[in-house]
């Protein structure tokens, strides 16, 4: 009887645990006894993954903030090495993202003879491109989420397929906004403002407060305005301590997760750059993208950026399609006065939604098909 293949995965955020759990809902479907363990989060157990760290511990962004848990995050990676090329040596490692992580990691297993496949490619085309000679050596291939990343990475001999966006999957063409509002309490009529301050602790403490402060200005030009907040359940508690300090009442509702219904159910988003951004678009809403983070890691970031654009959704159109109010331009008097702007223009909010019912079109592939199909060919050799 043969043996039941061992996947080991590491995914290492919100987004990544996201990413993950869609892309095993595939190798479930292909491959029903697989064994899967290492680093991930809810939605990955939800198909059957051990994770021998959560997620969390790898939810670190910028320079500064990383250097300040270096020596877990090294160990942990340590560990887990050892745990791989040792008694729980996987017929494949997949490492989701994090590519800081995952890519050494995926070095080490490679050159030990592990199959290894990298999901998400590093964003090559928009800061650091001499990461491209690290993935080379550390991935037998990549799975793409954007088409036009396979002919980039062919240009260095990097195997690698496209397979679509998961998201472009799971969000619907046209969502449902009444049935949205409905489930979150929300009143058709509600002017409705969705608040994402970010999935990690880093991002919660720079832009949290200013969001709400943005907030604050907002409900005092409209004061009819609602906010809903889906945070993180790891971050509610310290998200629910700032809002409350907001004086916003009971305008501002913090959820438990539930950023679909959210993204769904509002008008538009003040939203962190990030993927959650992504989301937004396939959910074809207005949105204004912020960031603000430690002044270091900034400036070494600003000095690495390709592209004019940070948040995804300007990336792939080429264009300035939402605004982005990024460091000391993150003001909440800018936030607030650009998020009450798309309130104000029927017209501009429905070119945004054709643009992105057209990026929705691009993105969506068999995601799980294609990744499978790749997968099992590297299990082939």
């Amino acid at each position: 009887m043969t043996e039941p293949r061992r996947f080991a995965l590491v995914a290492g955020e919100t987004s990544g645990d996201l990413l993950a759990g869609l892309l095993l809902q595939g190798v479930r479907q292909r491959w029903p006894e697989v064994s899967m363990g290492g680093i991930g989060g809810p939605r990955m157990a939800e198909q059957g993954f051990t994770a021998w760290w959560p997620s969390e511990k790898l939810a670190v962004r910028g320079y500064i903030e990383v250097l300040r848990h270096y020596r877990e995050i090294v160990g942990i990676r340590d560990q887990l090495r050892q745990r791989l090329l040792g008694a729980d040596r996987p017929d494949l490692f997949v490492g989701v993202d994090a590519p800081d992580f995952n890519l050494d990691l995926e070095a080490a297993l490679k050159a030990q003879g592990v199959r290894t496949v990298h999901f998400v490619c590093p964003s090559i085309w928009a800061w650091r491109p001499e990461r491209v000679e690290k993935i080379r050596r550390s991935a037998d291939h990549v799975l793409c989420i954007f088409p036009f990343e396979p002919d980039l990475l062919a240009q260095h001999g990097v195997a690698s397929t496209y397979v679509g966006h998961p998201l472009a999957n799971v969000i619907p063409l046209q969502p449902d906004r009444a049935a949205a509002r409905q489930t979150l309490g929300l009143r058709d009529d509600d002017a409705v403002v969705a608040i994402l301050p970010g999935s990690r602790a880093s991002e919660v403490q720079y832009l949290a407060r200013r969001f709400f402060d943005a907030a604050a200005l907002m409900r005092k030009a409209r004061p009819g305005l609602r906010f809903v907040v889906p945070a993180v359940p790891a971050l509610r508690e310290r998200i629910s301590q700032l809002a409350a300090a907001s004086g916003l009442g009971e305008a501002l509702t913090v959820l438990d997760g539930q950023s679909h219904a959210v993204l769904a159910a509002c008008d538009v988003t003040l939203i962190a750059s990030g993927t959650a951004t992504l989301e937004a678009a396939l959910f074809k809403r207005p949105m204004v993208i912020a960031y603000n983070m430690n002044w270091l890691s900034w400036q070494i970031m600003r000095r690495k950026q390709l592209q004019p654009w940070v948040g995804l959704p300007n990336i792939l159109c080429g264009d300035f399609v939402v605004p982005e109010l990024l460091q000391d331009a993150a003001t909440p008097e800018a936030m607030a006065r650009e998020t009450l702007a798309w309130l104000d223009a029927p017209e501009r909010c429905a070119q945004l939604r054709q643009r992105f019912t057209d990026l929705h079109h691009l993105l969506r592939r068999d995601t799980a098909q294609l990744a499978t199909d790749a997968i099992e060919k590297v299990l082939a050799g």
